[in-house]
């Protein structure tokens, strides 16, 4: 993975913290940590994911166009993650979870949320190779 980290803003950090540690919960990633500057901060498999509150005191939007993946070891992970998700303050979005199929012979197991902050989340399992 190329990726080192990503940070969310959100308006209400407590909101933000209870749905991430239910949805990545469901994924097998421990509770986020409050930091020193208030954030929420979640490290797992030398990945990083944090939640504040924008540094330049404007409020937090989300991205239109915008959507960031979590991997999850099978459909049953997906959908507990999704479940996770909208009893934890987020809403499903589009398809109900279940198979799409990807470009070519790729078929992909997807749920979408969108978290407290108006953030999409996509929870996936690959089913077959890309």
């Amino acid at each position: 993975m190329f990726i080192n980290h990503i940070v969310l803003g959100a308006n209400d950090i407590d909101a933000s913290k209870k749905f991430y540690d239910a949805i990545l919960g469901a994924l097998g990633v421990p509770p986020g940590v409050i930091d020193a500057k208030g954030r929420a901060v979640y490290q797992h498999d030398g990945n990083r994911l944090v939640i504040t509150r924008p540094v330049d005191g404007q409020p937090a939007t989300h991205g239109n166009g915008t959507t960031i993946g979590f991997r999850a070891a099978s459909p049953a992970a997906v959908d507990a993650w999704h479940a996770a998700g909208v009893a934890n303050g987020g809403t499903s979005i589009e398809d109900p979870p279940g198979i799409r199929h990807g470009t070519e012979n790729r078929v992909l197991y997807l749920a979408y949320l969108r978290d407290p902050g108006g953030n999409k989340l996509c929870g996936f399992h690959r089913i077959s190779p890309p």
